[in-house]
Parts: structure tokens; C-alpha cells; sequence
């Protein structure tokens, strides 16, 4: 089509398509590659002229491909492909709470890290004297959405505390909420009637220059949820960089993000067997536990679980994602 680009945001989905579907074909492609090589491997070792040691590479090599696709086929959905919005709360308890919201802080970036996404701080509210009481972290890449969806929940840590004079084990609670980071495809309306700015002084370290101008923004909305008349006011700040411009325009793509969530939660709501496996976030219901004693991570919904306490901390969660994705995202698919 000559005029395909005199239309960027249709060209721009429709690329994003084209893009989708060679995934797709590399990862089948991948995986041929890697069977037909374990083919291959497995009559060379019974000509003698590799080793078994080295057919398992092999084999370990094509279960791993395979599997990748597999979980990438679990991933139906539209928001499932969006990039995320992160954001972490510390739960009551003070400094140990705080601490265990900074210590999931760094376990989420790690694992962004392995997985090759680009990730950027939204806000960070500093704890009192260690950790911290809240970030919001903005995660770019494929599928970001589609695999932290399994996050989703209230995290527990069981230790002994290192703030705690009398060594006594203490249990201390973190929330995680992933919502859909959407963009410029996606259409989202925000009435400006209902928004209201105020700027402040960014906080924290960061230079001579950071508490004399106030680049940090405050968005609030006032929302009325068109399904039950139910209002709250969203609140919103964004710190990211020291362009005032760019933390509203920062500010405003979450605002969008919450708000297509929100419209996205009322649509999973409607599906009953969706609602039998999602558990709603309160300090009642945690989805997982890491008991650093007893060496134990467990994921309560799938019992998945592991003793390798420090490099689950470290960012390896692909074993707690595939056992949920597993579980519960081929439900979510069947509408």
C-alpha cells in the first residue's frame, strides 16, 4: 500500500502484528533447529563419535526451546503482549516491611535484567530509616505484562530480622500490582475535566540540583467507575527525570495504564472460571512465601517451590511464572 505510512498509528499497530508473528517464526525455527540436532547428536553417539554427556546438552537444550514456545503459547491475550507497570507497596511493620519492599525491588529488576527488558523508575518513596515504602517501575519488552501478571499479589517474608534487637523471626508483607502499560495503540479515554497537576521538589539523592526545581508532578483524577458509580479519586506522581514536560507526559501514559487495567479487570470479571483462580490482593491472602531460615520459596497457588532462596532473590522467578502461567493462563484463554 503506497499510503501505509501516511497513517502512523494503524501502520504502527500493524507492524506491531508483523513483528508479533516473526516471533513466532523464529521461536518454531529455534526449536527445529534444536530437535533436528538432537536427532543428529543421538546417532552420533551410537556411532562413538560424541559423548552422552554431550547428547544431554542436546536434549537439555531442546527441552528448554520447546518449553519457551510452550509458555509463549499460554500468552493469548491482548494485554498479555503490553509492556508493564510494576508497583510495589510496603505493607505495616515499619522498618522490616520496608526493607523486604526494597529487597523485591531489586529481585524484579534483576529478573528484567535476565530477561532483557529496559526498565525505569517511576517514583520511589524512600523508607524512614532503610528500605523503601513504595516504587512504581515502568518494564519494556516482550510479553513484560503477560509473565509478571503472576506477580500480582501480597509477597511474605519469614526471617530473623537484623532490626530486630532480640533476633526473634519476624513475618513482614510487601504488595505487587502489575497493570498493563499501555501506549499510543490503545485507546484510552481520560477526560481532562476530571484532572487537576501540582508540582513539588524531586526528593532523596540525586545532586545538587534536584531540591531547587520542582520537576516532580502530582496528577490526581477523579474516576467514576462506569460499571458501579463508584468514585476515587487516582493519584498519581512521576519523579523519573528532571523535565517537568516529561514526568506529565509520564504521569499521564500510567493514568492510562489504570485506567485500561480497570476496564481490563471488569472484562475478567465477567468470566467465572477467570475469577476461580484470581486471588484478590489483601494482607490475607499472600501468594507467596520466602522463609529465608527454613531455605524455602512457595508459590501458594501452584505449590511450586524451591530451597535456592538466594537466586530467587537474585531475579530467577521462571520457574514460579511457567508453574502459574501453566496452571491458570489456559483458563483465561478458553473465552
Amino acid at each position: 500500500m503506497p499510503d501505509f505510512w501516511e497513517h502512523p498509528a494503524q501502520a504502527q499497530a500493524q507492524m506491531k502484528k508483523v513483528k508479533d508473528l516473526q516471533k513466532w517464526i523464529d521461536g518454531y525455527d529455534e526449536v527445529e533447529k534444536a530437535v533436528d540436532e538432537l536427532s543428529v547428536g543421538f546417532d552420533f553417539v551410537k556411532e562413538g563419535l560424541i559423548e552422552e554427556s554431550e547428547l544431554d546438552t542436546l536434549y537439555s537444550d531442546a527441552i528448554t526451546k520447546i518449553e519457551a514456545l510452550e509458555l509463549r503459547n499460554m500468552l493469548r491475550r491482548e494485554e498479555d503482549q503490553m509492556d508493564a507497570v510494576l508497583k510495589i507497596n510496603a505493607g505495616a511493620g515499619g522498618t522490616e516491611a520496608q526493607d523486604w519492599a526494597s529487597m523485591l525491588m531489586r529481585m524484579y529488576l534483576r529478573w528484567c535484567e535476565r530477561q532483557g527488558y529496559k526498565t525505569s523508575i517511576a517514583n520511589l518513596l524512600e523508607g524512614d530509616e532503610a528500605g523503601i515504602k513504595s516504587c512504581t517501575i515502568n518494564v519494556e519488552g516482550d510479553m513484560a505484562y503477560g509473565y509478571l501478571k503472576s506477580e500480582n499479589g501480597v509477597h511474605r517474608l519469614v526471617r530473623v530480622s537484623p532490626y530486630n534487637a532480640q533476633g526473634k523471626r519476624m513475618t513482614s508483607f510487601a504488595s505487587v500490582f502489575v497493570t498493563p502499560l499501555v501506549d499510543d495503540t490503545i485507546e484510552v479515554k481520560v477526560d481532562p475535566a476530571l484532572m487537576s497537576w501540582d508540582t513539588f521538589r524531586s526528593g532523596g539523592a540525586g545532586g545538587q540540583n534536584v531540591n531547587k526545581v520542582e520537576s516532580g508532578v502530582r496528577l490526581r483524577y477523579q474516576y467514576t467507575d462506569p460499571y458501579t458509580g463508584e468514585k476515587e479519586e487516582i493519584l498519581i506522581e512521576n519523579t523519573e527525570t528532571r523535565d517537568q514536560p516529561k514526568n506529565k507526559e509520564n504521569a499521564l501514559r500510567q493514568l492510562r495504564s489504570i485506567l485500561y487495567d480497570k476496564e481490563l479487570q471488569h472484562r475478567l470479571q465477567e468470566q467465572a472460571k477467570v475469577e476461580a483462580g484470581k486471588m484478590k490482593i489483601e494482607w490475607g491472602s499472600q501468594i507467596r512465601s520466602y522463609v529465608f531460615d527454613d531455605r524455602r520459596v512457595k508459590d501458594h497457588r501452584t505449590n511450586f517451590q524451591t530451597s535456592d532462596v538466594n537466586g530467587v532473590m537474585d531475579g530467577d522467578l521462571d520457574g514460579f511464572i511457567k508453574a502459574y502461567l501453566m496452571e491458570f493462563a489456559s483458563t483465561e484463554s478458553d473465552d
